[in-house]
């Protein structure tokens, strides 16, 4: 598979996916440990806010996108805590989407980490993304 001409098409996909989506997060205020990505994933640095890595996972979870708590350089907290949260593209990227959908699911992430103990911001941002997953399916008939 990887030797087909599709499959550089997909991997540069991935990168151009996980830099649309690292820009429209830095957008929004949230830092990133390496100032942008190069890669298939981003990780977030939460260490100047209140919320914790595992908590971003948690409430992040709750609206429907799916990231890993992560230890960042210089990590204050326990790694069962950490500061840091790592978001990738390639599941995003499989499913077709593209830059455009990147920087909608950045404005999610933001508002998820922005208020996140509001339950009715989680469950109507994960009724968007349902409505976003529905237009890309896993499975295509």
């Amino acid at each position: 598979e990887a030797l087909r001409p599709e499959f550089k098409l997909y991997a540069d996909q991935i990168v151009k996916n996980s830099k649309a989506l690292a820009e429209g997060v830095m957008g929004k205020g949230i830092e990133l440990v390496t100032g942008g990505t190069d890669n298939h994933l981003i990780l977030v640095d939460l260490s100047n806010r209140e919320i914790t890595g595992k908590d971003a996972e948690i409430a992040l979870d709750k609206a429907g996108i799916t990231v890993n708590k992560n230890t960042v350089p210089n990590e204050k907290r326990s790694p069962f805590i950490t500061s840091g949260v790592r978001i990738g593209t390639p599941a995003l990227t499989t499913r077709g989407m593209k830059e455009p959908e990147m920087k909608v699911i950045a404005g999610w992430i933001s508002e998820v980490l922005s208020d996140s103990t509001n339950e009715s911001l989680h469950s109507r941002i994960k009724g968007q993304v349902r409505e976003l997953c529905l237009k890309f399916p896993i499975y295509r008939q």
